[in-house]
């Protein structure tokens, strides 16, 4: 089941309407999971960052093993081929896709070069405005590089995030706070996160256990260039307890402030405000 309505696929070097099947019941990333993705945004008639989330998925296929055969540029020609005809007022979720068809040694190394790869488009609409999120903690953990291809946007890491996620809404919450190794915080279920403190705004340094984020960055540079002391640590469920504010950075929805992290509470702040509206400044200003 898609998560969006009117899609479009890229596959086989062509556009086609719909959903249309691109796998098969032998490829190696049916049963063996190599497969990964990015995720970018048009929206207003942009696409913000799509070299960047192109770039990437050539980057986690090759932490895969998988052989990327489509040019960061090439990719994003081929997608405003599609976002050339859609009316600006859509706002489209955009997902190239790298999988592996073949195995090579014992069938479990992915076949240098047996590379399957499409883009889908599905409209999803932005948030109107900033939507407001409840945290809570979980017993799953993020993984470490040793152990996991935390390196790579790869779809074999969603199934952890899954559970994280539907413990947190058992619990009545909106998503989970999760713990890296070490039992820091890494990030949540679904994206990355920030704490303010006495006008300071925190986020969980990078250490390996999970992806920072295109747009993490990008708020990153906003927000320091709006004036703001940014710093990157490690960050305890304590510190979060004692934030002036929090919100997520996310490519879905942007900014999602949080209201809540157990029986804490926050209000939207100014910082998750200024993050977003200087977000879409930036991503309109070559409109």
């Amino acid at each position: 089941m898609a998560t969006g309505i009117n899609i479009m696929t890229y596959f086989n070097g062509q556009w086609h309407k719909g959903d249309i099947p691109v796998m098969r019941a032998a490829d190696h990333a049916m049963w063996l999971g190599s497969s990964v993705f990015d995720g970018a945004r048009y929206f207003d008639g942009v696409a913000p960052d799509l070299l960047a989330h192109c770039e990437r998925v050539n980057r986690s296929a090759e932490a895969l093993m998988i052989t990327p055969t489509v040019k960061a540029a090439d990719m994003v020609a081929i997608i405003w081929d599609a976002l050339n005809d859609i009316p600006k007022d859509k706002a489209i979720y955009i997902r190239p896709m790298y999988w592996a068809l073949d195995g090579g040694d014992l069938g479990v190394v992915p076949k240098p070069g047996a590379t399957g790869f499409a883009i889908c488009l599905e409209e999803i609409p932005m948030a109107p405005q900033l939507t407001a999120t409840t945290l809570t903690t979980t017993r799953f953990r993020r993984p470490v590089l040793e152990d996991s291809v935390v390196n790579a946007k790869a779809g074999c890491l969603y199934p952890n995030n899954a559970r994280m996620l539907a413990e947190a809404r058992a619990k009545g919450f909106g998503n989970a706070l999760a713990a890296d190794a070490m039992g820091n915080v890494a990030e949540t279920a679904t994206a990355n996160v920030f704490m303010v403190k006495d006008g300071e705004v925190l986020t969980p340094v990078p250490n390996g256990t999970f992806l920072a984020g295109i747009t993490r960055a990008r708020h990153m540079k906003n927000l320091a260039a709006d004036g703001h002391k940014i710093t990157e640590k490690v960050l305890t469920f304590d510190d979060f307890h004692n934030a002036d504010e929090v919100f997520l950075s996310g490519n879905m929805t942007k900014v999602t402030p949080v209201t809540a992290f157990d029986d804490t509470q926050y209000q939207i702040g100014p910082v998750a405000r200024r993050a977003r509206e200087l977000y879409w400044d930036w991503a309109l200003s070559d409109a």
